[in-house]
């Protein structure tokens, strides 16, 4: 049995409508591993700035401080455009992931073989696409001084400090030790001083997991590589701007953004969130696919719980409900019907109370 103490932020749009389906199968989890959960909801995004006139209100980031993890839903509203910049959801958003401290991104993409139709690629060629893209998330372009603009100008600042490569480089390994064994660091180190100090120290690290394969890849490479033969790749590891841009990328591997979650870890409370936003063209329709909320759960109970048997279990339940044939509506294909929200995560509960995940035995 585990405590399982989760700060809640259900956010804007869809996200409400996904973190309550993501919340049965945690409940669900709960319940049938007999774990303790102890859930905290607070507002974020615009519905706070609404109710509090602040989108990261003093009680949500301290319920957040206080929780081992967080699960957001999606921030975002248009009725936020007009608003000062401190009161727009994404100012909310930023400020929780500075206060967390969170240094690492994981983005998974994968491609099940009951979604392959869906691929922005052909079928042979996302065929068996499993891919865990690690980007560094607390330096780099984004945060490096000096940073400015003039009339006639504009710059920004690439920097990282040799302990802030070391720590995410270190994960990845980890991450590559536990999946299939490799690990390809992408970096510009033809032309970039920080990425030659990136390669040399990733390189370093590598002496401490022999049983990892350690490639470098040029990130224009990578990028191409990534819709030649996706299917190579196992745990890709890079920096701020590029892992931006390539998990972007991979995010189309799959066909739609509902099927992607993610985390961020490494500071004083992990975080969980799907990677698409709060879609308010949709948003109070029950039809958003809730797979991304669903397997930031699973996500959760793997790195901040070490409930392994438990996230594969969820993995293998979403699984099965896809290979069964049952699609939301962004997933439908031509004359065929689409779940909801409420009705695809009842099915994704009932896989859950007959799946034994692949590979794991069972607890006990």
């Amino acid at each position: 049995m585990a405590r399982l103490h989760v700060a809640v932020l259900p956010g804007d749009g869809i996200g409400p409508e996904v973190i309550d389906a993501a919340l049965r199968i945690l409940h669900t989890v709960a319940r049938n591993g007999a774990h303790e959960l102890v859930l905290a909801e607070h507002a974020i995004g615009w519905a706070a700035t609404e109710r509090h006139g602040d989108p990261l209100p003093a009680d949500t980031l301290e319920a957040c401080l206080a929780a081992d993890a967080v699960l957001l839903g999606a921030i975002g509203d248009p009725a936020a455009e007009g608003a000062p910049p401190l009161q727009r959801p994404e100012a909310g958003l930023l400020r929780l992931r500075r206060e967390l401290g969170c240094f690492a991104n994981l983005r998974p993409a994968r491609v099940p073989d009951a979604l392959l139709e869906f691929s922005a690629l052909k079928e042979r060629v996302a065929r068996g696409t499993d891919i865990m893209i690690v980007r560094e998330l607390g330096g780099g372009i984004y945060y490096g001084e000096p940073r400015g603009a003039d009339e006639e100008h504009a710059w920004n600042t690439m920097t990282y400090s040799r302990a802030e490569v070391e720590r995410v480089a270190r994960l990845a390994f980890e991450l590559a030790a536990g999946r299939r064994g490799r690990l390809t660091s992408v970096d510009k180190a033809n032309v970039l001083e920080v990425s030659r100090m990136w390669r040399q120290v990733v390189t370093e690290i590598a002496g401490d997991f022999p049983n990892v394969r350690l490639d470098h890849m040029y990130v224009d490479r990578a990028a191409m590589e990534l819709v030649l033969e996706p299917s190579e790749f196992d745990v890709i590891v890079t920096g701020n701007l590029f892992g931006d841009i390539l998990s972007d990328q991979c995010g189309g591997l799959g066909g739609s953004l509902g099927l992607l979650g993610s985390a961020s870890l490494g500071g004083r409370t992990d975080l969980y969130e799907p990677v698409h936003g709060s879609a308010p063209d949709i948003a109070g329709q029950g039809i958003a696919n809730p797979i991304g909320a669903i397997d930031s759960v699973a996500m959760m109970l793997r790195h901040t719980f070490g409930l392994h048997h438990d996230a594969a279990s969820v993995e293998a339940a979403v699984d099965e409900a896809l290979r069964n044939g049952h699609r939301t509506a962004d997933l439908r294909t031509e004359g065929g019907s689409a779940l909801t929200t409420t009705e695809f995560t009842d099915v994704v509960e009932r896989s859950l109370a007959g799946v034994v995940a692949p590979g794991i035995p069972e607890a006990g």
